[in-house]
């Protein structure tokens, strides 16, 4: 059985006034929480072990179930506020945040640079005290992960990564959920990244060894991984007994990877890198070929916005992406990350085996 959220109403039963019956839903065990984030920043999965990430992504299926198969109404923020604030545009992640933290009776409040400008117009330290009067948490979207880590310091209340220049964080969770529900298991599937040695990558390095997952990353002569991130993700490897293996060659990442995942070759702030960039990446393009050297399982992740030349429309439309469900997943693991730091809530859904 796979744990997926397709649930298939017993309508014999309804019509009974009994309750539906799930199929096809895989469980652990009943619910035993002994996590506690309550008060957390969330910067860096590099900070979360297992078990914490693991509790994220329970705690994302549960909300999932309750509200949008259950049709609950869960308040869970009600008289919260979110400060958001955004140096790089965004579509899922301000989207995502905004009607989920709204949807658990919470008030997010946008800023962008019109609004706030971090470290210009006032300090870090001043805007992240300033905030933590009035608000309860802050994601912020921005160019330096070293902005993030001094609003931490300063602040007396959460502090999210809506996406940096060395992680994205909130992303991950998004797409371990998305395999979850289509796999049934993390542990023991091999990750294939074809692409630049961006934010992205790295959260993943950050996190794949701790749930068992291989990764196999192949990436352009000059466009490798941080190595700062690397050493640390090869003692993650080590530690957890995966394999990590870092290349330059599409196809060998390919070869027998069960997910095959890439992201944008340039992203905000690269844009007169854009004609070198193209170049460098000639070769690069996720298709059919590529994923013919792929375990016979194969899928296809993109955190989007998609460009052609990153994955062909054959593979981006095929039933083996699940770019859809990957950024409809956006909003429930970020809602359980809001959950999870701001109130003491446990899930009610038995814990999903990883």
């Amino acid at each position: 059985m796979l744990f997926n959220l397709r649930i298939l109403l017993n309508n014999a039963a309804l019509r009974n006034g009994h309750s539906f019956v799930v199929r096809n839903f895989r469980c652990g065990q009943p619910l035993q929480n002994k996590v506690q984030l309550k008060g957390r920043d969330l910067l860096t999965l590099k900070n979360f072990t297992e078990e914490e990430i693991k509790y994220m992504l329970w705690l994302s299926a549960d909300l999932k179930f309750r509200i949008k198969q259950k049709g609950e109404y869960l308040p869970l923020l009600q008289g919260k506020s979110l400060g958001m604030i955004f140096e790089k545009r965004s579509t899922r992640t301000r989207l995502s945040t905004e009607t989920g933290f709204a949807l658990l009776g919470g008030h997010p409040c946008f800023l962008t640079t019109q609004d706030i400008h971090l470290g210009v117009n006032e300090s870090l330290t001043d805007t992240a005290r300033v905030l933590s009067s009035m608000t309860d948490a802050v994601l912020a979207r921005v160019y330096k992960q070293s902005d993030l880590d001094t609003l931490a310091k300063e602040a007396s209340i959460p502090i999210i990564n809506g996406l940096s220049d060395l992680y994205h964080p909130i992303q991950i969770l998004a797409d371990y959920l998305t395999l979850q529900e289509h796999y049934g298991s993390l542990k023991g599937l091999t990750l294939s990244w074809i692409g630049d040695g961006n934010n992205i990558l790295h959260s993943i390095m950050m996190s794949a060894a701790k749930f068992g997952m291989h990764l196999q990353a192949a990436t352009p002569k000059g466009y490798e991984p941080d190595p700062s991130v690397t050493k640390l993700a090869e003692q993650y490897a080590k530690e957890n007994g995966t394999k990590l293996s870092l290349t330059n060659d599409p196809l060998e990442a390919a070869r027998g990877g069960n997910v095959l995942i890439t992201d944008t070759w340039i992203s905000m702030g690269q844009e007169e890198e854009k004609k070198k960039r193209l170049q460098a990446f000639q070769g690069y393009q996720v298709t059919m070929k590529t994923a013919k050297v792929a375990a016979s399982d194969w899928t296809f992740l993109h955190c989007l916005p998609r460009k052609p030349e990153e994955v062909d429309d054959e593979v981006f439309y095929s039933p083996r992406s699940l770019v859809f469900p990957e950024a409809e997943n956006r909003k429930w693991t970020i809602m359980a990350v809001m959950v999870s730091l701001l109130t003491d809530y446990s899930p009610q859904l038995q814990k999903p085996k990883f």
